[in-house]
């Protein structure tokens, strides 16, 4: 497959770096094609411009043009993977930004007549996995805020642009005070989710001709 990995991290060295090196590299090895985003090193715009924001609904929507390639990027994959910190129980600004302006009308989605709604159009996108970093504990994400996140980007944003994929939510909590040893068992956790999406699949044998 071809797999987007997206990330939000402003340190080269952070925890969620290393992550992200992990999974580009199990991707790899595992015979995927992969297109790496990196926000913060790419100085990624986040901030929509007048002029996007100016054409939005107009029936010929006018991209920056420092968007193009990031597109083209994710509408010619048919993986996802995001790895960023959860912040305030929120995505970092320059991620929520590119879903500001890459996931834009023509290219996630169209408006519809009435603009009560909006109509998918990234149906090539099949799978997506997130793996995020929180300083805070399981219960208070899980209980409390509701996982915040998760159900944005599964019921916001791909229920809205992508119905047909799949999403996973790999969460590392405690993440300021994480030991080595849980950092290994989180990378293990992440391998095994990649691993349920293999590179290629064999198409299945046709069917024998039923007897006359």
């Amino acid at each position: 497959m071809k797999c987007l990995v997206v990330v939000a991290h402003p340190l080269p060295d952070s925890l969620c770096a290393n992550l992200a090196t992990h999974v580009i590299a199990d991707l790899q090895q595992s015979g995927h094609e992969v297109m790496v985003d990196d926000l913060y090193r790419e100085s990624f715009e986040p901030a929509l411009t007048w002029g996007e924001r100016q054409s939005y609904y107009l029936p010929a929507y006018k991209p920056g043009g420092d968007v193009n390639a990031a597109m083209d990027r994710l509408l010619s994959a048919d993986m996802l993977v995001l790895v960023f910190p959860t912040w305030w129980f929120g995505f970092p600004a320059i991620l929520k930004g590119w879903f500001d302006r890459v996931w834009s009308p023509g290219i996630a989605f169209d408006h519809t007549e009435t603009r009560e709604a909006i109509a998918p159009r990234l149906t090539g996108l099949k799978h997506a996995i997130a793996v995020t970093t929180l300083g805070s504990p399981q219960w208070v994400d899980l209980l409390v805020m509701r996982r915040p996140v998760y159900r944005q980007i599964k019921y916001a944003i791909l229920r809205s642009c992508a119905p047909q994929c799949r999403f996973k939510m790999l969460s590392l909590y405690r993440s300021e005070h994480v030991t080595p040893e849980r950092v290994t068992d989180f990378k293990r956790e992440i391998s095994q989710a990649l691993a349920q999406y293999p590179a290629a699949t064999t198409a299945p044998a046709p069917a024998a001709a039923a007897e006359r």
